[in-house]
């Protein structure tokens, strides 16, 4: 399941995308809005995403992580458009055998989606805003 969306993202939805008879460990990564970046205060973010082609790029990852690790089920979802403190912007749910290789898998996704899928952020702060990512090679 890949999923690209403004509305806020459900974890037990994602996590139930992945959960098999075949499934020892179930792992999930939440990307949440935080506060500071550094020793500024962010009142809030914005996600821009270049839908189409973040699409795909999720699918190739997703792809990708099945081709290296094999039997494992993969549940990705990244949100955009305005998101406040504390507000969920990815999950990542990985159902694998063994917790080792879900780790792996879920870094690994984690990882691909920050340095390939064109998705900005910018940050805002009472003092004005920063875009942060704006390259494909530099993490969101």
């Amino acid at each position: 399941m890949i999923l690209l969306t403004q509305e806020p993202l459900e974890a037990r939805y994602l996590t139930s995308k992945v959960t098999r008879d075949r499934n020892g460990a179930i792992i999930t990564f939440l990307g949440n809005t935080r506060r500071l970046n550094g020793n500024k205060e962010v009142l809030f973010l914005e996600y821009e995403a270049y839908e189409p082609m973040a699409l795909r790029e999720l699918e190739k990852i997703k792809r990708a992580a099945i081709d290296k690790w094999g039997d494992v089920d993969i549940a990705i979802a990244h949100r955009f458009g305005r998101l406040e403190i504390e507000d969920t912007s990815l999950v990542v749910a990985v159902g694998s055998k063994h917790r080792r290789e879900g780790f792996e898998v879920c870094s690994f996704i984690v990882d691909r989606i920050k340095e390939t899928v064109p998705i900005w952020k910018k940050e805002v702060f009472a003092d004005g805003s920063i875009w942060v990512g704006c390259q494909s090679h530099n993490p969101h």
